[in-house]
Formats: C-alpha cells, structure tokens, sequence
C-alpha cells in the first residue's frame, strides 16, 4: 500500500520533536507532510530537520476540513492518508502499520482510526475520557449499527486516523466548511454510502487534555454549531444529548469512588460543555 502522512501544525511545542522521533522510527514507510498555519516556534524547521516536506498555509485560513483535504492533494496518488495531530505521540514503533493493517483485509473499511490513551500528567477525569471512547476490543461498525450506537457509530478522531483515499474521495473528501468535527462528517458519509468504520484497540497512541472549563465551553460552541450545521448527521443517527448524559454519570460514579473531590470540578466543566453545545446549535 502506498501511503501519506499528514499533521497539521500551529506552535506545536516542545514534545512535537519527541513525536518526529517516533515517526522516524516506524515500521511503516510513507510520505511525509507538514501543513503548517504560520507557526513562530520553528515547528517548520524542526521537521524540515527530520526530512518531512512542510506545506504552509496562512492562518486565517485554516479550516479542519478544508485544509486537510488541501495538504492530501498534495500527496496523491496515494492509497491510504493517515492523519495525526501535532499533540499525540506513538506507543510503539508499529503504531502506524498496526492502523493501516486493516485496509489489506477488508476491502469494506473506509476509516479506521486507533486507541488514544491518556498522557502521564492526565487527570482522572481526562484518563476515564480516554477510556470510555477508546476500549480495549477492536469495533467494526456498518449502517446498520446506528441502531445500537446511535451517533456513537459515525464517532472517529482525526489525531490518530487513516483513510482509504479512494473511499474518502467517493464521498466527495473533507467538508471545506466545518467549524470541526470533519472526521465525523466523513464517518457518517461513509457509513452511509455502505462503507465501514474499524476501531483498532492495537493501534495506539497516547492523547489526552486537560481543558479547563473555559476551553470546555468554547470547544463545544463548535461542536454545537457543527451539529447544527450538520444537522443530516442528527437525523440519521440520533442527537448527542442521550450519550452525553450516559457518559456524564458514569463519569461521576468513576471519579467519586477514585476522589470524590473530582465531581465538583467535573460537573462544573460538564456544565459549560451543555452550556456550551446549547448556545452553538442557536448559532449554528
């Protein structure tokens, strides 16, 4: 298989030279590209030392679909496009080849994307994030599984993806439009043209945040507003409140048993999530 890697970059810190490591390291041979919105820490340079091409674009104009889609025209012909973020890092040497191994056996699977576990300096609300969207046990969703997931089944996360370039062109490639979420929009896209989703819980990385309240609320203004831009993805696979909800008190029941002094700040970031999420559906 001949495939592209692709991470978008903005200031991305001092573990981002951690992460190039890694990637020179892999099993996995691939193009490499940096699409970079005028960083000002020499993240460009910096991977230019490592040998990867870096495409830049301005900052303004950076959307997460968009320019995705821009930087995998860059590298075609490709067969598969794996997309990391700047902030993940690998969990072994085979991170990558673990990811892709599933487009040799399943011509069916458009996306696949891997298991994120949480950094050491995670909290436990960020680790029992982590672990409640990415299990241990390996997921193949279709269509049909919307009956069981709701809109969990077109759930999939740009920071550790791979596409099947001929399945993500089918369904027209990354929205240019989205505040967030192009990751979903394909998933949903793809499922419903027939194509499947592959969770591996073999392909790791590790990816975890620690959002404050604040950056709960304006992260999930996006997330609102894409819902309701989007608002096919809510009609054909069901609302976001439901999970939420599930999500919410089980997150408590885990984080009160551990440290009950957890709950309070958890429940005051919970509620600029919905506060959020709210007000960007009105905007939307």
């Amino acid at each position: 298989m001949n495939c592209g890697l692709i991470i978008p970059t903005l200031n991305a810190g001092f573990q981002f030279k951690k992460l190039l490591e890694q990637i020179s390291d892999q099993s996995l041979q691939t193009k490499k590209l940096i699409v970079d919105s005028e960083s000002t820490d020499g993240t460009p340079e910096l991977a230019k030392n490592f040998g990867l091409n870096v495409l830049s674009v301005q900052k303004k104009d950076f959307n997460h679909g968009a320019t995705r889609q821009f930087a995998l025209e860059k590298l075609l012909p490709l067969d598969i496009a794996i997309f990391l973020t700047q902030d993940v890092l690998l969990h072994d040497n085979k991170s990558l080849e673990k990811l892709v191994k599933i487009f040799g056996e399943d011509k069916s699977v458009g996306l696949a994307y891997g298991r994120q576990l949480p950094h050491e300096n995670a909290t436990n609300e960020a680790k029992f994030l982590r672990a409640f969207n990415y299990p241990p046990e390996n997921q193949l969703r279709s269509f049909d599984d919307r009956k069981i997931y709701g809109l969990k089944t077109a759930f999939a996360s740009n920071s550790f993806a791979a596409y099947r370039v001929e399945a993500l062109q089918s369904v027209g490639g990354f929205p240019n439009n989205v505040p967030l979420c192009e990751d979903m929009y394909v998933a949903a896209k793809m499922l419903m043209s027939g194509l499947k989703i592959y969770y591996s819980a073999d392909a790791q990385v590790y990816h975890s945040h620690n959002y404050t309240a604040a950056q709960e609320f304006r992260r999930y203004v996006q997330i609102g507003k894409f819902h309701a831009q989007e608002s096919w993805i809510r009609e054909t696979f069901g609302s976001a409140e439901g999970a939420g909800k599930k999500f919410v008190l089980m997150k408590l029941a885990e984080l009160a048993k551990n440290n009950p002094l957890d709950c309070a700040g958890a429940i005051f970031r919970d509620a600029a999530k919905f506060l959020g999420y709210r007000i960007g559906r009105l905007k939307g």
